[in-house]
């Protein structure tokens, strides 16, 4: 057992640290495809308002609950109130659902960066490649295996030997590549014109056939990402800020985090909706969801000659440090969960949390082969095992984590009692106003539209 609860050495570590933890596939993979499908600048727009308030909001609460109690969600909320003990319990649940599904996907990023590098890259825009490779038996497992085994790893060595360390290598090259690919993908001219008349529609906002119905659409799609993109309701920023000195500044740290996570998801919709519709025009930018990135990107990638090599290896080597990031996050924030329900030590928590881990994983891998079914969700989509996951831990169990913590906080031990452990330091609020009425009234009513979102077809 280990008589010291690990914690970051400073700022910076905690800073890199949760922003590798929000920088993830959300950023990557889903935030460029609502940008395409929600009219480019206004989605931009909507979203960036509601990370400031919203988000803030939400992850600030997280971060000062973690560092106030020194302990796990598990422990945390009763630790504010015995009433809401049962709410660590269900945040604790998330990323243990989300892991191995997680793992499984970081498990086709790492097959696709590893075919690029070693010069096979343009194999993957064969008709079918994709689809051919999930539904295969072993390979998927493989690659699974590896993703799962890096994120380990991390997590095995601790907080500031492990997670600390890694992302502080692992973010700034990450912003590095980002932020090279993307100019480069700029002057690119394809077929259907130029990368930068791309970047035109995804900036500039759309107003066209503008209603009322459409942009709640697009306000629904925006703050659901926020959960995507900041690792809220899952318990991951408790579990950082419970390793987070008093002396850190609180709010300039979450503000320092949500620029980072912001940025990372413009741009890397600078790099994906610009380039699809260079080669492919209106029609490439409809792809959706594993489509865009798995399908869309690398045919792209061929029509650029050799450039395509070296760019779709960045590409997915950038997507891979993202996924990663993420993944340890979640993986620590389980692995914190069971340090302090069993009172064990880090490597014998971490090995348990990886063995069932690894068997979830195992049979989200078999679900799209010998285990292969369709199920209808209630709100109309089909689903596979992977897709159920991802709703119950997205659309069900995080929005009711986040809205039981604002009734918590807003209308139980108040406000107050966050406010005072962020300026514990002497330290301003300068949104403290903004962040009373939005924990204790807008959040709340936000996320109950998005939890009846879930159940409408």
């Amino acid at each position: 057992m280990e008589k010291k609860r690990g914690s970051f050495t400073g700022n910076i570590g905690f800073v890199l640290a949760a922003a590798g933890s929000a920088v993830g596939l959300g950023n990557l993979w889903r935030f460029p495809y609502l940008a395409a499908k929600n009219g480019g600048g206004i989605f931009l727009l909507v979203y960036i308002i509601m990370a400031l308030t919203f988000g803030f909001a939400l992850m600030i609460t997280e971060v000062a609950i973690g560092r106030k109690t020194q302990l796990s969600p598990i422990k945390a909320y009763s630790e504010l109130n015995k009433k809401f003990g049962f709410l660590g319990y269900i945040a604790s649940v998330v990323p243990i659902i989300i892991f191995p599904y997680y793992c499984v996907i970081g498990g086709w990023i790492t097959k696709y960066m590893a075919a690029f590098v070693i010069g096979n890259g343009m194999q993957t825009v064969a008709d079918g490649y994709f689809k051919t490779f999930i539904t295969s038996q072993w390979s998927p497992i493989l690659w699974c295996a590896v993703f799962m085994g890096l994120s380990a790893f991390s997590v095995y060595k601790g907080v500031d030997k492990g997670i600390e360390k890694i992302s502080k290598v692992l973010m700034p090259l990450l912003f590095v590549l980002i932020i090279g690919i993307a100019v480069f993908t700029l002057t690119i001219k394809g077929p259907f014109g130029s990368a930068i008349e791309g970047l035109k529609i995804y900036i500039i906002p759309d107003f066209t056939g503008m209603t009322v119905r459409r942009f709640l659409n697009i306000l629904l799609d925006a703050t659901g990402q926020i959960f995507y993109s900041m690792s809220i309701a899952m318990g991951i920023m408790i579990t950082y800020g419970s390793y987070t000195k008093k002396q850190t500044n609180l709010s300039k740290s979450v503000n320092q985090i949500e620029i980072c996570d912001t940025l990372v998801a413009i741009i890397a919709g600078m790099i994906m909706v610009p380039v699809v519709y260079a080669f492919q025009g209106y029609e490439g930018l409809e792809a959706s969801g594993s489509g865009l990135l798995f399908v869309s990107l690398p045919k792209v990638f061929e029509t650029m000659g050799f450039a395509g090599h070296i760019i779709g290896s960045l590409f997915f080597l950038l997507v891979l440090f993202a996924a990663l990031t993420s993944s340890i996050s979640l993986l620590e924030a389980i692995t914190s969960v069971v340090m302090d329900k069993f009172s064990w030590g880090r490597k014998k928590s971490c090995t348990v949390v990886m063995i069932i881990s690894a068997i979830i994983a195992l049979i989200t891998c078999l679900g799209y082969n010998i285990w292969y079914f369709e199920y209808t969700l209630p709100n109309g989509a089909i689903a596979q095992i992977l897709d159920i996951l991802d709703y119950v831990s997205n659309n069900l169990l995080m929005p009711i984590v986040a809205f039981a913590t604002c009734i918590l906080v807003g209308w139980v031990i108040k406000p107050k009692a966050i406010i005072d452990e962020v300026k514990c330091n002497g330290e301003k609020f300068s949104r403290e106003g903004i962040y009373k009425f939005m924990i204790k009234i807008l959040c709340p009513v936000l996320l109950v539209l998005i939890f009846t979102s879930s159940f409408i077809k």
